[in-house]
């Protein structure tokens, strides 16, 4: 994949924010729903018939509305898992921070009967061969002890995955972390050394586990396949992960539908490009649609907190905290159909916002996006909650269309 590396010079990036023009306050028109009564011209005489029209016409209008008014995401999404319980010990994992537990781990997997059910991971650390990786079955749930840790073993791939969740539906990870062998890594290409990836699936829930040190991403969400035979991930549930000091990110999103990711944090993203917190990319393997990141984190990575390239399309931001990063709050570069509101993008180094060409139909509204461009009051010893002389949160490409501002909070300038 090709990413848009910010730059991390101080000098040069603040000579960026100071010089590009930025866009301010712009407000989009606003538009209230209207509605037509269905009751108009009823020429009924008795009270009971009028009545009985209301009824009639009432339930019309709830069975008419559209697919858009019911939320299509929920933080504990209901996912169909068997009955059957196994203890991955009983297969022969050990879990004492040496021996290859991996086809341990396999193996009670592919014990378990075609409804699935439960494997029970006690605390220690299980060593797997991240090379092969641990594929995981439909209707089947991980479940880790909060002292247990999965841990890769070192090699030197410029590809792995710790855990696969590939064409399966109906999955569930819990507890525990999930580590990645970076700092032990033997080779030294690629960047594609994955934590969990889920590619190709539904009905995946991921949820209170921490994920770190991978050679690539701590989390990927994507999809299997291209062209006819592409296969998307959907309804994807990422709640309560935190996803620290991976190599290129904290979160991958290639091409899926419906990708909840709430009350996590994704750090301290560096090693190689794009260093980002978030990175939703599809390129040209196929579209991202409906993401919403809520009462998120995404911070300290060396590159953008959140970046966003084309063929992605209904994206949220609700309540979602992006600060000091060493590029932008938020980067979008080609997205259709975005909503940022009520979150907090400051103190970054670069714009808090930064939106920029091809990127179309934009709300921006109730946000705090403050004190950024911080790069320059870095290499000068200025505080970076000094005045500027020049707009430092928000930045739109002249050629960005529909885009909104609203209520935000920013910088005071000089």
């Amino acid at each position: 994949m090709t990413h848009l590396t910010p730059a991390v010079d101080k000098k040069e990036a603040i000579s960026k924010v100071k010089s590009k023009s930025v866009l301010k306050g712009a407000q989009g028109n606003s538009h209230k729903n209207s509605s037509v009564s269905v009751l108009r011209n009823l020429n009924f005489t008795s009270r009971q018939k009028r009545l009985t029209a209301i009824t009639a016409a009432l339930a019309l209008s709830l069975a008419t509305l559209p697919a858009f008014a019911t939320n299509w995401w929920t933080q504990t999404p209901s996912v169909s898992i068997g009955s059957a319980v196994i203890n991955v010990t009983s297969m022969g994992a050990s879990g004492n921070g040496s021996m290859d537990d991996t086809k341990a781990f396999q193996a009670a997997i592919n014990a378990l009967p075609a409804s699935g059910g439960t494997i029970v991971v006690p605390n220690g650390t299980y060593m797997i061969n991240a090379v092969t990786g641990v594929s995981m079955r439909s209707h089947v749930r991980l479940s880790l002890a909060g002292s247990a840790y999965i841990k890769a073993i070192p090699n030197n791939q410029q590809r792995y995955n710790m855990i696969k969740v590939w064409n399966v539906n109906n999955v569930e990870i819990e507890g525990g972390n999930f580590i990645g062998e970076r700092t032990q890594h033997t080779g030294s290409g690629g960047e594609w050394g994955y934590g969990i990836n889920i590619s190709g699936s539904s009905s995946v829930y991921v949820h209170d586990l921490g994920v770190s040190n991978c050679w690539g991403d701590g989390l990927l969400v994507g999809a299997t396949g291209s062209g006819s035979s592409l296969v998307r991930s959907t309804g994807v549930t990422i709640n309560r992960v935190t996803s620290k000091n991976n190599r290129r990110q904290g979160l991958t999103i290639t091409p899926s539908n419906q990708v909840y990711v709430v009350n996590s944090t994704f750090t301290d993203s560096n090693g190689t490009a794009p260093q980002a917190g978030i990175d939703i990319e599809p390129a040209t393997q196929g579209t991202v649609t409906q993401v919403r990141l809520e009462s998120d984190t995404l911070s300290n990575n060396v590159g953008n907190g959140l970046e966003v390239h084309t063929n992605v399309s209904g994206l949220t931001l609700y309540k979602v905290t992006s600060e000091g990063n060493k590029g932008f709050g938020v980067y979008t570069g080609g997205p259709t159909n975005v909503s940022i509101t009520g979150s907090n993008l400051s103190e970054n180094y670069l714009f808090g916002v930064d939106i920029a060409a091809g990127t179309n139909s934009v709300t921006i509204s109730g946000n705090t996006i403050e004190w950024n461009g911080d790069a320059w009051f870095y290499a000068h010893g200025e505080s970076i909650f000094t005045e500027g002389w020049s707009p430092r949160d928000i930045e739109i490409a002249s050629t960005a269309k529909g885009v909104s501002q609203s209520n935000n909070v920013i910088s005071p300038e000089k």
